[in-house]
This record gives C-alpha cells, sequence and structure tokens, in this order.
C-alpha cells in the first residue's frame, strides 16, 4: 500500500469510527421498539438490491430445493428486515433484556430455560453453550450473565479500532469475559473454562480450519472449537436460540445438556458431535428461515 493510499484509508476509518460513534449516541436517545422498527423497515427495502442479496437466494435455492422463487424471496425479505432490527436493537439491549422472573410475561423476554441455567450455575462446572445467527443472536450471550453464570463469548473484533471500542463499550457490561478470535483465543478459551466459566459462541458460518459436516445435505466446514474443548474438560454443552415474536418480543429456549458422541476409548468424537451441533441448528433454521442470516457464503 502506498504512503498516500494508507493515509487515506486512516482518515475513512477515522470518519467511519466518528459516524458510529455518533449514530450510536443518535439511536441510544431513541425509543429500543421504534429504532427496531425503523432499522427493520429500511433493510427490508434496501436489502434485496445489495450483492448479498444474490448469496441468499442461492443459499435458500440450496437449502430449500422443493419451494418456488416467491417464497425465497419472500423469505429473504424477512431475512433482511430481522438483520435491520438486530442492528437497530443492538445499541438498547440493556434495556431489551428486562426479564423479570416474578413478572414473566410483562417485558421484552419470554423463556421457560430458567431451571437450565440455575442447574448450569449450580452445578459446580465450566460448560459450553453454542447459538446460531438467528432473530437477535446477541441476547444468548447476555442471557448467561443476566441469570449469574460466570460467562465468556467468543466474539470478532471489527478492523476499525473506533467501531470495535463502541462494540467493546456496549457488549461488556452485559456479557461477562469477551474473547477476541485470534490465534492466541484458544488459550484464552481454555482459560475461561479453567476458571469454571460458561463459554458461548456462535458456531453456525463457515470456518476454513474447521471439519466436514453436513449442513442442509451440502458439505461444509464447521468450527469444532466446541467439540474440542467438551472432549478436553468433559463439561456440560448446552444450546440456545432466540426466537423473534409479535410485539417486539423475543423467546429465549435452551436445551440440553446434550448426551455427546464418543469413540471407543471414552473421548468426545469431536467430528460426530461439531455434525451433531450441525443438526440441531438447521432443526433451528428450518422452524424460523425467515430469521436466519442467510447472506453469508456458508458452502464453499
Amino acid at each position: 500500500m502506498t504512503p498516500v493510499r494508507r493515509q487515506l484509508t486512516l482518515y475513512g476509518d477515522r470518519i467511519l469510527g466518528r459516524l458510529v460513534k455518533w449514530s450510536i449516541r443518535l439511536l441510544r436517545r431513541a425509543d429500543p421498539d421504534r429504532t427496531s422498527d425503523v432499522c427493520g423497515a429500511i433493510a427490508r427495502r434496501i436489502g434485496p438490491w445489495l450483492p448479498q442479496h444474490r448469496i441468499g437466494q442461492a443459499n435458500l435455492r440450496a437449502a430449500f430445493p422443493e419451494k418456488d422463487a416467491a417464497w425465497i424471496e419472500a423469505t429473504l425479505r424477512d431475512a433482511w428486515e430481522n438483520l435491520g432490527r438486530v442492528a437497530g436493537e443492538y445499541v438498547h439491549m440493556a434495556r431489551i433484556w428486562d426479564f423479570d422472573l416474578n413478572n414473566p410475561n410483562a417485558g421484552h423476554i419470554q423463556t421457560d430455560s430458567v431451571p437450565l441455567f440455575d442447574s448450569l450455575r449450580t452445578d459446580g462446572k465450566p460448560g459450553l453453550c453454542f447459538a446460531a445467527h438467528l432473530a437477535n443472536w446477541e441476547l444468548p450471550a447476555v442471557a448467561a450473565a443476566a441469570h449469574g453464570l460466570p460467562s465468556a463469548v467468543v466474539y470478532r473484533m471489527p478492523n476499525n479500532k473506533a467501531v470495535a471500542k463502541e462494540i467493546i463499550r456496549i457488549r461488556a457490561p452485559l456479557m461477562g469475559r469477551l474473547i477476541r478470535t485470534r490465534a492466541q483465543a484458544a488459550v484464552e478459551m481454555a482459560a475461561a473454562l479453567s476458571a469454571g466459566e460458561h463459554l458461548g459462541m456462535v458456531v453456525d458460518q463457515h470456518f476454513s480450519r474447521g471439519v466436514d459436516v453436513t449442513f442442509f445435505g451440502r458439505r461444509c466446514k464447521a468450527n469444532p472449537s466446541i467439540a474440542r474443548l467438551a472432549r478436553r474438560f468433559d463439561c456440560p454443552v448446552v444450546g440456545v436460540r432466540v426466537v423473534r415474536l409479535p410485539g417486539h418480543r423475543f423467546r429465549i429456549d435452551g436445551f440440553g445438556p446434550y448426551e455427546l458422541p464418543r469413540s471407543e476409548n471414552g473421548e468426545v468424537d469431536v467430528q460426530a458431535t461439531t455434525q451433531m451441533i450441525t443438526d440441531v441448528i438447521e432443526g433451528w433454521v428450518r422452524e424460523n428461515p425467515g430469521q436466519y442470516l442467510w447472506f453469508h457464503r456458508r458452502w464453499r
């Protein structure tokens, strides 16, 4: 990169960082439900014109070959709206998570999984939790910390430092320890489990160094970290999904702990466990395809 181009990139990053910072501050002043509605409507209108829409079309045709073009387009419009809502809700996570055990139907959050979270908190073991890009996929991490679980979350750091700083500022008070995806992430994840924490990660996207699995009948690479850590620490593995409900509400569903496939020597079978997790996620997506993030090249 030439010095001039490097300087232009630096200026561009600074401008983007400031725009994001100002946008976050502006959105925080607004009502969470109204922000979700506006951002969802914008994404639903603009999304089909973006290049990622073609990725979504290809993915849905491959995943649901029995569906016609009208169903695919309607599902993608729903998926764009969901993505826009996630963006609008992001800055309001602390206000959206308003679950009250004494009045469970009063706020944005609905869940019947309190006993599962309680058992994880009191079993004296670390734990592993997987999630997928469904509905508002930030909420499982908030749920763990809100239920008193010592928790850690694996996340991807944006390239823009100013944007990353704002994201950390939002996430840190709500999600426990934040572990950035980088070379030493495996060491940090192991350290979190060694400390008795509950480690959560979203595992439904392409992972080039992963193991081969089948997702919607097609081969792809999946992140085996949950399975590898389960084999090492022999700790409970649970899944948490979010379902978007009418009226700006969400249902948090917890599943497990799962009985993991094991090899002849009794160790957790990494490939089979990763396939099991992938199968669980596929089932979730089939139930609510319009709430899934289809705009990622899952099959490569």
